[in-house]
């Protein structure tokens, strides 16, 4: 379906900083670009909206969300202040097949590329997708599917966010990090996964307020 094509066009510009933060998306600009029609545009521009990586400004069209947006600040909060405390259920209730994923899922973000070959300075989307799962499993052991529904839902929204803190961070230890979150959970401390996921977390949200990217 060309409404489909032309989505995902658009969402991975967006999260690849093709369009830069706060920059104006201009349906007749990209219908021209993309050889569609202007009704497909904007049909694709509502969908992105509606995954937090456009806003739609009342009478100023479409433009990717800035730097400085309190949103980023806003969902980092939330997941500060929900997983942590999901993460410790998880440690506290999950069963040996839980264990069995989680270093399975862990094993699988160490051995992808970080950053895409082409374009060093943003998260390829094997990453990408193998950071949600080692993420979303180390949640899981917590055996409440509400939970787990409102971490799908904040980590889409923040999806954005977390690229954008990529360019502002390019040296960050995400092996360090996320071998100290496996390794407190499989140890079974409770305090200590649920203090290094805060600190995981925090990382990302000061790195979206320090300097311009380098």
């Amino acid at each position: 379906m060309l409404s489909e094509q032309v989505y995902v066009h658009l969402r991975d510009a967006i999260l690849r900083g093709e369009h830069a933060p706060g920059a104006a998306l201009k349906p007749q600009d990209l219908a021209r670009e993309l050889g569609v029609s202007l009704a497909v545009v904007r049909e694709a521009l509502v969908r992105v909206v509606g995954e937090g990586l456009a806003d739609r400004l009342p009478n100023r069209g479409f433009a990717v969300p800035a730097f400085s947006d309190r949103r980023w600040q806003e969902i980092a909060e939330a997941r500060r202040t929900i997983e942590p405390v999901v993460l410790r259920m998880s440690v506290e209730r999950g069963d040996l097949d839980w264990e069995a994923r989680v270093r399975a899922a862990h094993h699988r973000l160490v051995r992808t590329p970080v950053y895409e070959q082409e374009e060093s300075e943003y998260y390829g989307a094997e990453w990408s997708e193998a950071h949600r799962v080692f993420h979303r499993t180390l949640l899981e052991g917590c055996g409440n599917p509400v939970l787990l529904e409102t971490f799908d839902r904040l980590w889409t929204a923040s999806e954005l966010a977390r690229r954008l803190s990529a360019r502002r961070t390019p040296g960050r230890d995400h092996l360090g990090e996320h071998r100290e979150l496996e390794r407190a959970a499989l140890d079974r401390d409770a305090d200590a996964a649920a203090a290094a996921l805060a600190g995981h977390l925090a990382l990302t949200a000061t790195g979206l307020t320090g300097g311009e990217p380098g």
